[in-house]
């Protein structure tokens, strides 16, 4: 069979879903490849810890799956639901462990590609963003989350979050300003006046 004859080829995400739910466990392969990058980038931006975010991407994944038998097509996007439930897994985890990382508590890191020092400095910039946006109240930190760290637009967000564009654009301003104090005082400690002129 010729790539071109593939018929999940474009397929939508519903239609994959729904061939899943049917018993066709290669709808399920290609709505995975298509779908996981971006619940874990979305899970692994908004925990600021590696291991975490796949926990959180499993999860998002095994939920869709579970759903697959009841999901009535044209009512919502598969990627928005998903997006919702990850950025709701994320919230859960953030909520429990607020205040409770420290730099002595997180792994090193894998990977050798940048310096030492500068991994260190953006794993504690991360575990920064995360541990103020645990801070925020839920909605705020959800809808500066989905903006600003996953670069959704407005309207995608209202939908995502059930709340129509304006009070989308009142939480991320409320949320922004919230993070900007809660950082205030930090920026020498996480290295962002490095660029200052000397």
């Amino acid at each position: 069979m010729t790539l071109s004859q593939d018929p999940f080829l474009g397929a939508p995400d519903d239609a994959l879903l729904i061939a899943f739910a049917n018993g066709d466990r290669q709808a399920a392969r290609y709505l995975t490849a298509r779908l996981l990058p971006r619940v874990l980038a979305q899970a692994t931006r908004m925990m600021g810890n590696p291991s975490e975010a796949e926990d959180v991407a499993q999860d998002a994944m095994m939920r869709l799956w579970k759903i697959a038998p009841d999901w009535r097509q044209n009512e919502a996007q598969v990627s928005t639901w998903l997006y919702r439930v990850t950025s709701n897994l994320c919230t859960d985890r953030l909520r429990k462990r607020r205040g409770a990382v420290s730099l002595d508590q997180v792994a090193e890191p894998l990977d050798d590609a940048p310096s030492v020092p500068a991994q260190m400095q953006t794993r504690a910039r991360m575990t920064a963003l995360s541990d103020a946006l645990a801070q925020l109240p839920d909605r705020q930190a959800q809808a500066v989350s989905l903006r600003h760290l996953e670069g959704l637009s407005n309207p995608e967000i209202a939908q995502i979050m059930d709340i129509s564009v304006r009070s989308v654009e009142s939480l991320t301003a409320r949320g922004k300003r919230a993070l900007a104090d809660l950082m205030a005082g930090r920026k020498a400690e996480l290295g962002y006046d490095d660029d200052q002129p000397e």
